[in-house]
């Protein structure tokens, strides 16, 4: 009983935190299976987050959309390109030790939030797919779309960058743009992952639960901030950035200590 409720809990939080930024919700899934829910073994928390991620990230996605915020052209290209890269990617991740994916995958979460500080334009609201877009897309997407597999999360911090840096487009629309691959690669991943044996279904469906009631919450944050110049993008950076270091700190930690005790 104590668990199920560990699991509401935790599925809304990471609700919560799709609907404000469109990401981070993996990467802070998988501790919260670990630590609070006390799944098991990393590998089995990434699936089973991989799956309850997907479905939240549906959720907030439909919700994105009503708001307008989703530019749909442009994620569908990114996501395509995108899932042929995670299932790539998740293959190659089950053979890597589950605390340096989480070491690894934290250091990489720091340079991004760092990097998406930096000073850049309003962006281009009304940017629309052409042919000399669509090999940038494609390429952002396959990249992002292979670190997201091997990682085992949805990967929405980085398709933000990915999608503002192909387009141009405002960071509201690229979080809401970026609902689409989250959706996807997760799949593909928990699909991977779910062949395998790695997913607790029963755990994956109460944080669905969460993440719905979280999701809807998220959202309108997200349309609250957005309003304020770059408050969105020092929440956006500020979340991924703190997350990062108690990852890679926790992961290289621990993969230290078995190190040091082998």
């Amino acid at each position: 009983m104590l668990q199920d409720l560990l699991s509401v809990f935790s599925g809304s939080l990471v609700g919560f935190i799709l609907g404000l930024i469109g990401g981070g919700g993996s990467i802070l899934a998988v501790p919260l299976l670990v630590y609070v829910v006390r799944i098991g073994s990393p590998h089995l928390a990434i699936g089973t987050g991989a799956l309850a991620v997907a479905v939240s990230a549906l959720f907030n996605l439909m919700t994105h959309a009503r708001a307008g915020n989703v530019k749909w052209q442009c994620a569908l290209v990114f996501a395509a390109a995108g899932v042929a890269g995670a299932f790539v990617g998740a293959a190659a991740g089950k053979r890597v030790d589950g605390e340096l994916l989480l070491g690894l995958f934290g250091l990489l979460m720091i340079v991004v939030g760092l990097l998406m500080l930096r000073p850049r334009s309003g962006g281009d609201g009304d940017v629309r797919l052409t042919w000399r877009l669509a090999p940038k897309l494609a390429g952002s997407g396959l990249m992002v779309g292979g670190l997201s597999g091997f990682f085992g999360i949805g990967g929405g911090f980085l398709i933000v960058p990915g999608l503002i840096v192909a387009t141009a487009m405002p960071l509201l629309n690229a979080i809401g743009s970026s609902l689409v691959s989250v959706t996807a690669f997760g799949s593909a991943t928990a699909a991977s992952y779910a062949l395998s044996d790695l997913v607790v279904w029963r755990v994956a469906i109460l944080f669905i639960l969460g993440g719905a009631i979280g999701g809807i919450c998220g959202t309108w944050a997200s349309k609250a901030l957005a309003k304020r110049k770059r408050a969105l993008n020092y929440v956006f950076s500020g979340i991924v950035i703190s997350v990062g270091v108690m990852v890679a700190i926790d992961g290289l930690r621990t993969l230290f200590n078995a190190a040091q005790a082998g």
